[in-house]
């Protein structure tokens, strides 16, 4: 028989092996059940004591021995029932916890979080931009982008620009040098570049500053830094110099 249904309810593969051998040979002692599943007496009665406790196994004595009885399957409900009962309670314990926790978490956020991605994952950080962008009211980035790395960038997500305007998302970009092409919901200054020997496109959006530059075999890579300080930071910069453009 298939021992997962049993594996939910918190059974070991041993435990449910003991109980369904139990409930095949009937009222067994604990050698008779150990010689049948072939597992030593000892972990046999430490199993027996489990099921008795959860209210599946009963014993009685005869002949001055002990024989263990399983119980009506029908009881494997009322298991099902208290466990849903001890999750209630535990649900209703953890609601007073939240605010604890998540005080927690927001205190984590002084420690930058930074996460890499290689030429093939380019686009997770396109839809991390989108996803975070589409989560908050100001839906919105910015962006410093450089023609060296234009092409790469959007290649395995050339929806982006279609998918960004029709969620609503608004851009600010700055290009470094010329080109680049207004779409929709952005707008763009540029930056007189006289060298740029290292094109890297930045990405400025809540909580979170993403580079993606080209490595020494010129493959895109990227990182992103979750971090509330770098992501202010990087938007004053961007914002005061966007003013002087």
């Amino acid at each position: 028989m298939d021992i997962t249904l049993f594996k939910k309810l918190g059974f070991s593969d041993k435990c449910a092996k003991i109980y369904l051998n139990l409930l095949e040979l009937g009222p067994s002692s604990v050698r008779a059940l150990a010689e049948y599943s072939q597992i030593n007496r000892g972990t046999v009665y430490d199993l027996l004591k489990d099921l008795k406790e959860k209210g599946l196994v009963t014993f009685y004595e005869k002949d001055k021995k002990q024989y263990f009885v399983a119980e009506d399957p029908i009881k494997l409900h009322d298991l099902v029932k208290n466990r849903s009962l001890e999750l209630e309670e535990v649900d209703k314990k953890l609601e007073r916890f939240i605010p604890e926790l998540k005080s927690l978490h927001h205190s984590g956020g002084n420690k930058p979080v930074s996460r890499y991605y290689g030429k093939k994952e380019i686009y997770k950080i396109l839809e991390d931009v989108l996803a975070v962008c589409d989560d908050t009211s100001e839906k919105e980035y910015r962006v410093y982008s450089t023609a060296g790395i234009r092409e790469f960038l959007y290649n395995d997500f050339k929806t982006f620009s279609d998918v960004r305007i029709s969620k609503g998302i608004k851009v600010k970009a700055i290009a470094l040098g010329q080109g680049g092409e207004l779409r929709g919901m952005d707008e763009r200054k540029w930056f007189e570049a006289s060298e740029n020997d290292t094109p890297t496109y930045i990405f400025i959006y809540p909580g979170k500053t993403a580079y993606i530059s080209l490595d020494a075999k010129s493959e895109p890579m990227g990182v992103v830094i979750e971090n509330q300080g770098v992501y202010k930071m990087q938007k004053l910069i961007f914002n005061n110099l966007w003013k002087e453009l």
